[in-house]
């Protein structure tokens, strides 16, 4: 059994552990500066709101209102392959804490082996000459322990960085998932303009094949020259090649969902696309800054800045000696036979001071290391919170700017149709060529080709505007 001397160095420990229970070295972790509004440059009249906390967001696709986009929303958390790997990688971070967090706590390990070895042995009279050799053999078993004293705050320091690393992780999940459903959203509204376009298209077709077939007649007939059938002709073909070309955007569209969805394009049955383009949300009056609070992506950034910081005190710690208390016991007998028995009984205990006396600079260029580290992750802090006002500011401009010229394109569009229609009664009076036919009709199309155009273009920012606010404007 261990004797007084060693039973008064256990107290000493606890009270060591006691005394710089709140000592680490190393700064304290920051939120780092940064110079915010409290609203968006391109809110119009919006008024400003008081910032409040981070709150998760909800399923902001529903507000579209499509049923089938709804549907395919789901299985992103669990097919998606860029969702899986962040997933993988939250795990893989939450065990580096698990890990970290062990340090705090001794460790116990046991052993057991046998071994055989020779001495010289001297004789009676203690010569050289009257030595002996001397066949030994020993067998043991026992336990052992060591504990490292976190005096300096390593031990904290580096559990700090493992939990702002795990918490970043978790972030990077959420954005990953958000990026994958907003993706996801984008893609499906393209196909259902493609969609739209499509039928644009094939009616465009239609009526391009009975125009030249009205233009064969009439040039079989000697009222149009050859000139006429040949537009006619040409009008149509280019609008087939565009046809053959939206047919393939729209494959292509599909194939992208696939992906997303984790699986080959083969074995995904998507649901037919609705007959019209949805809605857009409505933005509420109300928008402020703060609800970038929510976003993954800055979160994530934040904890990284908090892991990197924790890493200087690691780093500042390595200056410090170390206190550790290493214990073993057990028992130890030439043979097996019989070991466990008093009388085979050893034990050790005590505590140990290690500093590292002279390193060449290691210790000073590993702290000048975590401190660059550390002012690399503020700066990636700052351009992240950046970059999310910019993409605010872009959609909300694009949705501000978009619906005018949106309202423009409607009006254009209806007064191509108005146009395409009188001129082609004027060519059946005979009053115009069949050039202002080609023309009127090529207008029109035109017209409303870059209507479908401007529409999806703002259902596409209304949905990077979802994704840049961190999914959705609900509070």
């Amino acid at each position: 059994m261990p004797d007084m001397k060693t039973l008064r160095l256990l107290p000493l420990a606890l009270a060591a552990t006691t005394l710089f229970a709140g000592c680490a070295v190393g700064p304290d972790y920051e939120r780092p500066a940064m110079t915010v509004p409290e609203n968006f440059k391109e809110d119009g009249d919006w008024k400003p709101a008081a910032p409040q906390d981070a709150q998760a967001p909800g399923d902001w696709w529903r507000a579209y209102g499509d049923d089938a986009l709804s549907t395919l929303m789901p299985r992103l958390a669990l097919d998606n392959q860029n969702v899986k790997q962040a997933e993988a990688a939250y795990r893989q971070a939450s065990a580096a804490l698990d890990a970290a967090r062990a340090g705090f706590f001794p460790s116990l390990s046991g052993n057991a082996g046998s071994s055989r070895g020779r001495s010289a042995t001297a004789g009676a009279s203690g010569s050289a000459a009257t030595a002996a050799t001397v066949i030994r053999e020993t067998d043991k078993a026992g336990l052992s322990t060591s504990w490292e004293v976190d005096v300096w705050g390593r031990l904290r320091r580096a559990a700090e960085a493992g939990d702002a690393s795990a918490a970043a992780s978790a972030a990077d999940l959420q954005a990953a998932l958000l990026s994958a459903q907003a993706t996801l959203a984008q893609s499906w509204f393209q196909r259902q303009t493609n969609a739209r376009q499509r039928q644009l298209l094939e009616n465009t077709v239609a009526a391009y094949r009975r125009s030249l077939e009205i233009t064969r007649n009439r040039f079989e007939v000697g009222t149009v020259g050859r000139a006429d059938v040949l537009q006619a002709e040409t009008q149509l073909k280019s609008a087939e090649a565009q046809l053959a070309e939206t047919r393939l955007s729209g494959a292509q569209i599909e194939h992208a969902l696939a992906v997303l969805l984790g699986q080959p394009s083969a074995n995904l049955q998507l649901p037919e696309a609705a007959p019209r383009l949805p809605a857009l949300p409505a933005i509420p009056a109300l928008l402020p800054a703060a609800l970038l609070e929510r976003r993954p992506d800055i979160a994530a950034a934040e904890r990284r800045v908090e892991a990197a910081n924790a890493q200087i005190g690691v780093a500042q710690a390595a200056f410090f000696p170390t206190l550790s208390f290493a214990g073993s016991g057990g028992y130890q007998n030439g043979s097996f036979t019989g070991l466990i028995a008093a009388p085979n009984r050893f034990w050790s205990f005590g505590p140990s001071l290690a500093l590292t006396l002279f390193d060449a600079g290691a210790r000073s260029a590993q702290k000048a290391q975590a401190t660059a580290g550390w002012e690399k992750t503020v700066a990636a802090y700052r351009q992240t919170v950046l970059t999310a006002f910019q993409e605010v500011e872009d959609n909300l401009a694009a949705l501000r700017w978009l619906g005018e010229e949106e309202a423009h394109q409607q009006a254009a569009t209806a007064a191509a149709k108005e146009a395409q229609r009188i001129v082609e009664n004027q060519y059946d009076a005979g009053v115009v060529p069949y050039l202002n036919v080609l023309t009127a009709q090529t207008a029109a199309y035109t017209a409303e080709r870059t209507l479908l155009d401007v529409q999806n273009r703002r259902l596409q920012a209304s949905v990077a505007l979802q994704k840049a606010l961190g999914g959705g404007w609900s509070r």
